[in-house]
């Protein structure tokens, strides 16, 4: 797939790419003119973790190019609970527990996107908490079929195990679309992005937009990211790799890193790391011992992004002086 914007250029050559809606007209567009984007964090912890750094990435270099990156806080959706690729119903959280959540996440987005220039922080509680139930329905119910979302791989996934599915996980897909309606209006975001989990919810978006807005929009999915042994990555022995460094040491953090499968690390520097792509092109001819190396700057520059520089060096000088010793 040759490209021509900076950003669609820079993300496919890096991995982020798996699905896409009209790619080449989205390229076309980005090619001229700035555009904003934007991807949905739901806020069930007080801390993000590795799941999400390909997203936390990809806001990164749309940022990085110049466009508006808007990180979207489902301070509403995250009172229901997203069903895409759950087995069990959300536990539900309270509003305080949701804003506190939120208050100690918001400095992780301060590290990939510039808050000082025009990227920004919203929390779709603004506009879901105010929604009167029926007008809704009225308005937007009558737009998205049911025959349409039971071929999601989401829900379908989740019925085929036979796992109950309720009403309230159902509106979380309407509400969800009815999200990029309301950025696509009023923010002029024509981009939604997200894991290949959220396929089918940023295909309703589009659809909504195009019958309500009577606009053209776009959505990007990226691959879920998994170990090269086909485990879940980001998940250790001891639960998840987290983002905020009260959760998790930055030692413990580099060493995560450190200690990924040889297999691993090309695709790593790649999605995880700022890295030019031919230094990335380089290290990836690495074999064997010398590997080591390689996983040594993938753990260093994972761990300067999220935890900062000094973190970092001191995580690194550290792991040399075990080395060595």
């Amino acid at each position: 797939m040759k490209l021509k914007s900076e950003f669609l250029h820079e993300i496919n050559k890096r991995g982020f790419i798996y699905q896409h809606v009209d790619i080449e007209n989205l390229d076309s567009i980005m090619s001229k003119n700035k555009i904003s984007g934007y991807i949905g964090f739901d806020i069930t912890s007080d801390s993000l973790h590795v799941g999400s750094l390909i997203q936390l990435m990809l806001l990164h270099w749309l940022d990085y190019y110049g466009h508006q990156s808007i990180a979207l806080i489902g301070g509403g959706t995250t009172l229901i609970g997203d069903p895409s690729g759950k087995d069990q119903t959300r536990k539900i959280l309270t509003k305080k527990e949701i804003d506190k959540n939120i208050s100690n996440i918001e400095l992780t987005f301060s590290k990939f996107i510039n808050l000082k220039n025009n990227s920004v922080i919203i929390n779709n509680y603004e506009w879901l908490s105010n929604l009167n139930y029926i007008d809704f329905l009225r308005e937007f119910g009558s737009r998205i079929t049911l025959n349409k979302m039971l071929t999601f791989d989401s829900v379908k996934s989740r019925l085929d195990r036979e796992q109950p599915l309720t009403i309230l996980e159902f509106n979380y897909m309407l509400l969800q679309a009815y999200d990029f309606v309301h950025l696509n209006k009023n923010y002029n975001c024509i981009l939604q992005m997200g894991g290949s989990d959220q396929w089918g919810n940023i295909l309703s978006g589009l659809d909504l937009i195009r019958k309500i807005n009577k606009k053209t929009a776009f959505g990007i999915t990226s691959p879920l990211i998994t170990n090269s042994d086909g485990t879940k990555m980001g998940k250790t022995a001891d639960g998840a790799v987290w983002l905020n460094n009260d959760k998790i040491s930055s030692l413990d953090f580099f060493q995560f890193w450190r200690n990924v499968d040889d297999n691993d690390v090309s695709r790593f520097l790649y999605l995880f790391t700022k890295l030019p792509l031919r230094e990335i092109e380089k290290l990836s001819l690495l074999k064997n011992q010398e590997i080591n190396e390689a996983k040594k700057i993938l753990a260093y520059e994972v761990t300067k992004i999220v935890r900062g520089k000094e973190d970092a060096d001191e995580a690194l000088e550290i792991t040399n002086n075990i080395f060595s010793s």
